[in-house]
């Protein structure tokens, strides 16, 4: 029994991969119930299926889309469901007789959320794509990387994640307290390009407004600031330092014993002092800084890798990494002071809950779909 704020909602996602995946996961982490519709055999690109982290939290049921009662099938979730989430290309699950239209039809008050990288409509709605093109045309990835250098590839946290997922998420929920207090449903056409310009607003704004430079490399949270960039240290890790107020930088200058070098940073050469803060910084290792800069306000902190990542005593106190089944992973987030997010389930296998799920779900004939091969069940670890 989940716990979470989103308990009792019922979810059906379409399975695919990056955002849609990810914006379900995080659903099923804040307790909403999510049936995940697999092909039969389908298997993780990931590996093994229990580190497909992406796919925690909910069940599977394998589904053929070619057979006429595997699609009908879906019609029936749909029928029972709050929201339906997909992300294929624009036309595929009309083409498959899934869209917006026969679900809605069948369930007014569903919220259909659409996950794509370049939208539901425009020049290249149709085309192939992946996060670096989508972050690459919003003007984003231009802004990331060192001056003289290229753009510096962001993971695909800025695009499918953070401009894709999470936008899918904030947008179903807005139409979930729309619906249910007008009592219909609606399409969520979330576009990691729309997402990922959206994200942008701050820098977008500072553009225009004359305090941001459309080059790489030369602004205040670029690197071109020496208090905010990343210090190579004797033991050839990193020091993050953000010491961007000045009370935070005088700080900064104290700890590194730099008490010659004025706090006023409006008459320093940039560059000397980027010089001067670098030198200073590769004489002691990272984690001899570590202990110099404890309990200070300077803004410096460890560049940590994954794995020392989930021993920092901060994140090692508030559990911001679990193991759970022998994998260590991300905890739920964010923190909920009544209605405590859980991880609920591993990743599940396709079809490992295709019997439970769809009976819990009020599907009565499932020894029929099976049969038929409208479905598929495999053997798995839980129910």
């Amino acid at each position: 029994m989940t716990t979470g704020p989103l308990s009792g909602l019922r979810v059906v996602e379409l399975a695919g991969i990056g955002p849609g995946p990810f914006a379900a996961m995080l659903l099923a982490d804040l307790g909403a119930d999510v049936v995940r519709v697999d092909r039969p055999g389908a298997r993780p690109l990931v590996g093994d299926p229990e580190h497909d982290l992406l796919a925690r939290g909910r069940r599977s049921v394998a589904v053929d889309l070619k057979h006429p009662d595997g699609v009908e099938l879906v019609r029936r979730l749909a029928e029972r469901a709050d929201v339906l989430l997909e992300g294929f290309r624009p036309g595929v699950t009309e083409r498959l007789g899934i869209g917006p239209e026969e679900c809605l039809a069948r369930n007014p008050r569903l919220v259909y959320g659409r996950m794509t990288g370049w939208g539901q409509d425009g020049p290249l709605a149709t085309t192939a794509g992946h996060d670096v093109g989508y972050v690459a045309v919003t003007g984003v990835l231009h802004a990331i990387g060192r001056a003289g250098g290229p753009p510096q590839v962001p993971l695909n946290l800025v695009g499918d994640f953070g401009g894709g997922a999470m936008y899918l998420v904030v947008g179903v929920l807005a139409a979930l307290l729309e619906a249910r207090a007008g009592g219909r449903g609606q399409v969520v056409d979330a576009a990691i390009v729309d997402g990922t310009a959206h994200l942008a607003t701050m820098v977008v704004g500072m553009l225009a407004g004359g305090t941001w430079q459309d080059t790489r490399g030369v602004n205040l949270l670029d690197s071109g600031a020496p208090w905010y960039d990343v210090y190579e240290t004797a033991d050839g890790r990193h020091l993050a330092v953000g010491a961007l107020e000045p009370h935070f930088y005088a700080q900064l200058l104290d700890r590194l014993g730099l008490t010659d070098v004025a706090p006023d940073r409006a008459g320093a050469d940039p560059e000397a002092l980027r010089g001067l803060l670098a030198g200073t910084i590769r004489q002691r290792t990272r984690d001899e800084w570590v202990t110099v800069f404890e309990g200070s306000d300077a803004c410096v902190a460890p560049v940590l890798s994954f794995a020392e990542a989930r021993e920092h005593p901060h994140l090692a106190a508030r559990q911001t990494y679990l193991e759970r089944d022998g994998v260590v992973q991300p905890a739920p987030a964010p923190r909920f002071s009544r209605t405590p997010a859980t991880l609920v389930r591993p990743p599940a296998r396709a079809g490992e809950h295709t019997r439970a799920a769809l009976a819990d779900w009020g599907i009565d004939d499932v020894d029929a779909l099976l049969a038929a091969g409208a479905v598929a069940e495999t053997p798995g670890r839980s129910g």
